[in-house]
């Protein structure tokens, strides 16, 4: 192995530690965040429940209790809908921040093999059927990650759009159900 060679390889396996290590990081804060928000989720349900079960022991009356455990539903659902956005987006920005370094990543080794085919067309005998094979695989796996994330992107819009639809799913009938037990007790208050 020639000195250059030796050069590039140390090169190579410095970027791909970096490139390691940006991972790794980026997952770390990753986790650290969603063990924060578990946090603050498991903290903020604990005082609820407490405060939910003060005001259902002071109730007075079935009805009353009725009443009580009707109007504290509500904010649990509109509270677990806002606990699955932001898991959501949590993941989607973790997502979004290893799909960048990936796409950077790859956008380095291309321009190294294209430098490298350009290098192989110019070699002597057999060098351009050499730097069309080496082309033709690196067209391939162009074309092979171009899809990949295509369908990540696709994948993330779907996963978007359940969410949504799921959100909508779960407030509108919990609203209209307090709403019409609402209704329903002021008819036999009458």
């Amino acid at each position: 192995m020639s000195n250059p060679n030796i050069e590039q390889l140390a090169t190579a396996q410095k970027v791909n530690t970096e490139l390691m290590m940006s991972l790794m990081r980026t997952a770390f804060v990753g986790v650290e965040r969603l063990t924060a928000l578990n946090l603050a989720v498991a903290r903020e349900f604990f005082n609820n429940t407490v405060a939910n079960t003060q005001q259902l022991m002071a109730a007075r009356d079935v009805n009353e209790i009725a009443k009580l455990n009707s109007e504290l539903a509500k904010p649990g659902v509109e509270k677990l809908v806002d606990y699955s956005r932001s898991v959501y987006d949590l993941v989607a920005d973790v997502q979004r921040e290893i799909t960048s370094l990936m796409e950077t990543q790859y956008s380095s080794f291309n321009k190294s093999a294209s430098s490298a085919v350009a290098k192989a067309k110019s070699a002597p005998i057999g060098g351009d059927v050499l730097a069309a094979g080496m082309e033709s695989m690196l067209n391939a796996s162009t074309k092979a990650f171009d899809t990949m994330n295509s369908m990540a992107r696709q994948l993330a819009d779907i996963a978007e759009a359940n969410l949504q639809a799921a959100s909508k799913a779960v407030v509108a009938p919990a609203a209209k159900s307090s709403a019409t037990s609402a209704a329903a007790k002021k008819a036999i208050g009458k």
